[in-house]
């Protein structure tokens, strides 16, 4: 469906309803092991199990020898396509979350509440913002959801490349750091005085000021390379749509 045929439908209270549950689904906040968990895109989205390959005699006694899904020791693009296999379930899974929703109004609330946000901070429509938020937690996920709404007509080719950019710079930002980065503030010296004085927050913010910076230098790369005649054309699309 094109941007110039779409139909602007009324947000209703189930669509602000439908956003909210979206923003928590897609952030991360309820990824945990407890029951809550269910709650939470990662978490229902799992992982491979273990698959056993044979058995190897332990000073415990015989145990078996497992890799992962994708094995060990590929390489080349045999290896690149069973990586690409795994991807599936979390694209399917979230596409198919993104569809429920936005029969519910997720996205035209998101659009109406997140446009005035959006549009002056990176030049892209509110109805990307469960896209930006997915894309903080999961590549794949957000990636998908942006070339949904891409192909659903929602964003244009310039507002597709700069909100690429945005989830190009520092991919998954919140599940990545606090995996692994976050490990770094624990860090102490050989007196007991934390090796690194700055604060977690102070790091989030700074990788989030960045990806915006990113997003923005990207655009301005685009008003020189590309004429006023495609951005002209672009603007006149987003007219379109919004009436």
């Amino acid at each position: 469906m094109s941007g110039s045929n779409q139909i602007e439908r009324k947000v209703t209270w189930g669509g602000y309803v439908a956003l909210a549950f979206a923003v928590v689904f897609f952030s991360g906040l309820m990824q945990s092991s407890e029951w809550y968990g269910v709650f939470d895109f990662t978490t229902l989205n799992g992982s491979f199990g273990k698959v056993a390959h044979g058995v190897q005699e332990t000073a415990e006694g015989v145990e078996a020898v497992t890799t992962s899904f994708r094995g060990k020791g590929g390489s080349g693009a045999r290896d690149g396509f069973i990586f690409a296999l795994t991807l599936i379930p979390t694209v399917m899974f979230a596409l198919g979350v993104i569809n429920v929703l936005e029969h519910y109004g997720a996205l035209d609330a998101a659009r109406k509440l997140l446009s005035p946000l959006l549009r002056p901070l990176m030049g892209i429509p509110g109805s990307s913002g469960l896209a930006l938020i997915a894309s903080l937690q999961s590549t794949d996920a957000g990636a998908a959801m942006t070339r949904q709404l891409k192909d659903e007509g929602r964003l244009t080719k310039r507002e597709t490349d700069v909100f690429t950019m945005f989830q190009f710079t520092a991919g998954a930002a919140i599940v990545n750091f606090f995996s692994s980065g976050a490990v770094l503030f624990t860090l102490t010296l050989a007196d007991g005085s934390l090796a690194v004085s700055s604060s977690i927050g102070l790091a989030v913010a700074v990788m989030f000021f960045f990806k915006f910076v990113g997003a923005n230098l990207f655009r301005v790369y685009l008003n020189i390379t590309e004429g006023k005649e495609d951005k002209n054309e672009e603007q006149g699309l987003q007219q379109e749509t919004a009436k």
